[in-house]
């Protein structure tokens, strides 16, 4: 059978076509790849962290503020810690029938006196508590007037954020 005019001229277009090799142009892989780690450091530091222990489990919120650096209270179940070192035991509060914790008290009066002579960087007014979700309100409640009575008025509750797609 004889090849057609056209048949012909992509056969010969193929021939001289053949022999070259694919190139991958590295210049805008390297671009995609440089803006993308850019928006990595750019979103990963624009959220505060709080540390949050394995005894604590924080209730959930639609909050949308971000905590700023604070004296940071932590409740569980067992105890009260300020910045991880220990205050007193819940027990300890529950035998107490004041309406304020007279150790957490001190804890922060304490805190307050380095505030003033500059050896501390917490905001001098601003403390967070980080209580776990299945403490008592009143427990809490006891928490945030001891708080207010050693003259941190700023009283921030930490929780987790909920998801976007977790809400109705």
């Amino acid at each position: 059978m004889k090849d057609s005019r056209r048949i012909k001229r992509i056969m010969r277009h193929h021939k001289r076509s053949g022999n070259q090799n694919a190139i991958l142009n590295m210049v805008s892989l390297m671009d995609i790849f440089t803006i993308l780690v850019f928006f990595l450091l750019v979103t990963s530091s624009d959220s505060e962290i709080l540390p949050t222990p394995k005894a604590i489990k924080l209730p959930e919120s639609s909050a949308e503020k971000y905590p700023k650096q604070t004296l940071v209270i932590m409740v569980n179940d067992q105890d009260i810690r300020i910045n991880d070192k220990l205050v007193t035991s819940i027990a300890e509060v529950k035998r107490n029938n004041k309406s304020t914790i007279p150790a957490l008290k001190t804890a922060l009066t304490s805190y307050r006196g380095q505030e003033k002579t500059g050896r501390s960087s917490v905001n001098k007014e601003a403390v967070t508590i980080m209580g776990d979700k299945t403490i008592p309100y009143n427990l809490l409640k006891k928490i945030m007037l001891t708080c207010a009575n050693s003259e941190f008025s700023n009283i921030s509750l930490a929780v987790v954020q909920k998801s976007e797609l977790g809400m109705n």
